[in-house]
């Protein structure tokens, strides 16, 4: 639609629509606000639910035996032996005596070459070593484009001895360049010297390729085979139950291949590293691999003749090393309460009671282990404070004051605000919108009652939370905060006393509200509280169809999208009605021209 500015009549329309426009829309503002309100309060009630979800998580570990049953343990020397203990321990005293340790298997190499540094690749040493360590291999290499001009190309791996071995003629590497094909005879050594512009030269010990012209971007070297050496040995372990730890298709054994380029202490890594169980490494100081076992014990297979617990095979390990596979760990003797024992480790569990040698001796050391009642009186303590954060933070919102003299802000009147004032008054204009609010104050009320309620079919002697020295808060305005009394004395007491008791007062299970353990209806009552707020404002994934506020948004969504059609269709009529005037003025300014001519 053409709109005509006020030139006739000297008006300034767009003002004067824009003005009768800012009562047209006073609805629609009121729309919004309302709009702005929903979305506050469904984000309040989701801050609420998130509240209640995380502390019922935190309820849910109060529901383990585990919360209710720690144990301490002393050792009468801990350089002797430590221990700790599970909750499934009983309260008890245990002496151990006549300690000898377990040991791990050990194997240690004859000294190696001085010469020989284990830092190099072991092909460029080979002259340290016999020529039966090694094995040929054929690796395929495929063709290879280049991306750039070069006369240096490197081969993925080491230790080549020859090129198109297998071919039966000459040894070459073919190049392609734009169709043409041009074969280089291939020489191997260390040493390049002059390279002619038919050769290429490759380092044995580092296989990289040397032509004698510089080859061309795009040019295609192609495939061909050459043969590297390896070596190939292998290392086989057993288990505490006598099973080879290898791969079943290798009959128990770990093996391992490595190219010549490979150094030694990069081998003994990567057997380190593996699942034969075995450390690995080098010493300097006298020239000699030592392979211990990771696992103390003797570990050998039921089956072995000698025993051995490391069971080397490939030259590179009996040959050049010379390692011997008759080592044999020790198992661990000693004497619990006066029962002759062994274990494989020197780490062990029994009745729940985990000890740790930490030396051979001869002499008693006691280990007793009692309930950690302070442990016990910290986890229920923390509970209890996390409970009570729980309940202020709800109680704040449904008590907060609605403050009816602040509305969200409209976008014209924010801008008049600065972003201080806009923060402060939306911080006004949020408060009390869950006041009084009947699910949470239900479900606060219901959480309160589940504390103070008797459990019945308790296994002791309490039944309800006053039994233990636990009660509200005298003061009103901590409404209906947890306090423990006094010192904490009577539930420490308690917990020594008879934590079984105590456990089933929080924890107990059972088919009736009544037979439940504390804790147990706490989480029935949160996630009854959980679902009816869902119900009313949902989850962040919900359709807003899914629940009641979204219902209501998505209702005043509509109304707004039909209200600013209207709007739309007011101000097209304000101006057709100004755009008429200013045309009827027009006219009337053209006739009154007209006729002062004819009296001129």
């Amino acid at each position: 639609m053409v709109r005509v500015s006020g030139l006739a009549s000297g008006m300034d329309i767009d003002q004067i629509v824009s003005d009768l426009m800012k009562a047209e829309r006073m609805p629609i503002d009121k729309m919004k606000k309302q709009k702005q309100t929903l979305e506050w309060q469904r984000d309040d009630y989701r801050s609420m639910n998130l509240l209640l979800s995380e502390f019922n998580n935190l309820a849910f570990n109060m529901t383990l035996q585990s919360s209710y049953s720690s144990k301490t343990v002393s050792s009468s020397d801990e350089t002797k032996v430590k221990a700790a203990a599970t909750s499934s321990a009983g309260n008890a005293s245990y002496t151990l005596s006549n300690v000898t340790m377990a040991t791990a298997a050990q194997s240690i190499s004859t000294s190696i070459d001085s010469s020989m540094d284990p830092t190099k690749s072991l092909w460029s040493q080979r002259g340290s070593m016999d020529s039966s360590v090694w094995t040929e291999k054929t690796v395929e290499q495929v063709a290879i484009t280049l991306s750039a001009d070069t006369s240096t190309v490197k081969l993925a791996k080491g230790a080549v001895s020859a090129v198109n071995q297998n071919t039966g003629t000459l040894n070459s590497i073919s190049v392609t360049t734009d169709d043409t094909s041009k074969a280089y005879t291939v020489r191997i050594g260390t040493a390049a010297g002059t390279i002619n512009s038919n050769e290429v030269f490759i380092n044995e010990d580092t296989g990289e390729m040397t032509f004698g012209t510089t080859l061309t971007s795009g040019s295609t070297i192609e495939a061909f085979s050459y043969q590297q050496n390896v070596l190939n040995f292998s290392v086989k372990t057993y288990d505490s139950t006598g099973k080879a730890t290898g791969n079943i298709q290798d009959g128990g054994s770990t093996p391992f291949e490595f190219d010549g380029s490979t150094s030694l202490n990069t081998i003994l890594t990567q057997i380190s590293n593996s699942k034969a169980g075995i450390s690995a490494f080098f010493d300097e100081g006298t020239n000699k691999v030592v392979m211990t076992r990771k696992d103390t014990g003797n570990l050998s297979s039921a089956d072995s003749t000698d025993g051995s617990n490391m069971v080397f095979s490939g030259e590179f390990l009996t040959g050049f090393l010379k390692l011997s596979g008759n080592a044999k760990g020790t198992d661990a003797t000693f004497t619990l309460n006066g029962l002759e024992t062994t274990r494989k480790s020197n780490t062990f569990t029994t009745g729940g009671v985990t000890y740790t040698l930490q030396n051979n001796f001869t002499g008693d050391v006691r280990v007793n282990v009692s309930n950690d009642t302070q442990k016990v009186f910290d986890t229920i303590k923390d509970f209890m404070t996390k409970y009570n954060e729980l309940i202020e933070k709800i109680n704040g919102k449904i008590t907060e004051e609605r403050d009816r003299n602040y509305q969200p802000l409209t976008d014209e009147e924010r801008e008049k605000l600065t972003d201080k004032q806009a923060e402060q008054w939306d911080e006004k204009a949020k408060s009390g919108l869950l006041k009084g609010d009947s699910i949470l104050s239900s479900g606060l009320n219901q959480m309160r009652s589940n504390w103070y309620a008797s459990v019945s079919g308790v296994s002791g002697a309490f039944s309800q939370l006053t039994d233990i020295g636990i009660s509200t808060s005298a003061n009103y305005s901590d409404r209906g905060k947890l306090v423990i009394e006094g010192d904490g004395t009577k539930l420490k007491e308690a917990i020594e006393k008879d934590p079984q008791s105590v456990m089933d007062l929080f924890m107990k299970s059972g088919s009736t509200t009544s037979e439940k353990g504390i804790v147990r209806r706490l989480r029935d009552t949160i996630t009854q509280t959980v679902s009816k707020v869902e119900q009313r404002a949902g989850r962040s994934t919900w359709t807003s169809e899914q629940f009641l506020l979204g219902r209501n948004l998505k209702s005043v969504n509509s109304q707004i999208t039909s209200f600013e059609s209207r709007l739309t269709q007011v101000e097209d009529r304000y101006y057709r009605q100004f755009t008429a005037m200013e045309k009827a003025i027009q006219n009337a300014n053209a006739q009154s021209a007209q006729l002062s001519q004819y009296f001129s």
